[in-house]
């Protein structure tokens, strides 16, 4: 399925309501309202865009239920020009800029397009590299190497920008660490939605990566990723959404937003036994160590 095809099928649905507000404030590492609020037709820089009215609701939501701080993460050249302009604008939100894994899969990673990113990436309120990574899900053999050499370039335009770097890791747990290795990890480093069993955390924990946890964490299935977010320290975690994508439970099959990330953040203080108070304030602790402050 294509990621256009994909963001279409998870819009899908009534919204569900907005959560209890957290009793302090967290935030939401990892959000795509590009797509959220529908997406410019697939491939056109030049597609209709969310409006500003549109976005500034969708971010009210969130503020409204303790979760005042966004990452907004590009995927492509358009996309991040987008989550830049927005950063630049709105004081909640501060972006990531990329070319998805995906997109260098299928060739997209030209040098153009790389100069691009990291134009952007010295831009004051662009705070990270990503998302970009390794997936050996849906690209096939065929694009690991354009991958391989496009997260390269990614790691290496972090460290020169003296940003984050935000990691898209979907089977490929061994060969994203082996090029974090070569390359040398830039001093912040993410895993996005973390898909690893306890092992892998423990390996990431010991190289002073940050994971981050989407509502994937609240699925029945999902004990292996509970496992792992309950031997990370406090000050290596993060909490997404992905959204519109991985709605926690109990809304898991619809649209998901960054007002919902109470639900995971909820699920991850039951997860570590600490309180819930107490656990935003570390989310928001680290979330400033590793992008820097909103204001």
């Amino acid at each position: 399925m294509s990621r256009s095809a994909s963001s279409r099928a998870n819009r899908r649905g009534e919204p569900p309501p907005s959560p209890e507000p957290l009793p302090s404030p967290a935030l939401d590492s990892h959000t795509h309202l590009d797509i959220v609020l529908g997406e410019r037709p697939a491939g056109d820089e030049h597609g209709e865009w969310a409006s500003d009215d549109d976005v500034d609701a969708e971010i009210a939501a969130a503020a409204a239920v303790g979760v005042p701080r966004l990452v907004q993460v590009g995927v492509d050249v358009p996309s991040s020009r987008w989550s830049a302009a927005l950063a630049a604008r709105h004081p909640n939100v501060l972006a990531a800029v990329a070319l998805h894994p995906n997109e260098a899969g299928e060739g997209r990673a030209t040098e153009g397009a790389l100069a691009e990113i990291d134009r952007l990436a010295a831009l004051p309120r662009v705070r990270a590299v990503g998302e970009t990574g390794l997936d050996r899900y849906r690209t096939g053999p065929e694009g690991w190497a354009a991958q391989e050499a496009s997260f390269r370039a990614h790691i290496r335009i972090a460290k020169d920008r003296g940003v984050a770097l935000v990691i898209h890791d979907r089977e490929a747990h061994d060969e994203i660490l082996r090029v974090l290795e070569d390359e040398g990890a830039p001093e912040h480093t993410v895993f996005h939605c973390f898909s690893g069993d306890a092992e892998f955390a423990r390996a990431c924990v010991e190289r002073g990566y940050v994971l981050s946890f989407a509502g994937t964490l609240t699925f029945g299935n999902a004990g292996y990723l509970r496992e792992a977010a309950a031997l990370a320290p406090a000050d290596q975690l993060l909490v997404e959404t992905d959204a519109p994508f991985l709605t926690p439970m109990p809304h898991r099959g619809r649209p998901n937003a960054s007002r919902l990330v109470p639900h995971t953040v909820r699920a991850l203080a039951e997860v570590k036994g600490v309180d819930l108070d107490e656990l935003c304030h570390h989310l928001t602790t680290t979330a400033e160590r590793v992008f820097g402050s909103w204001e």
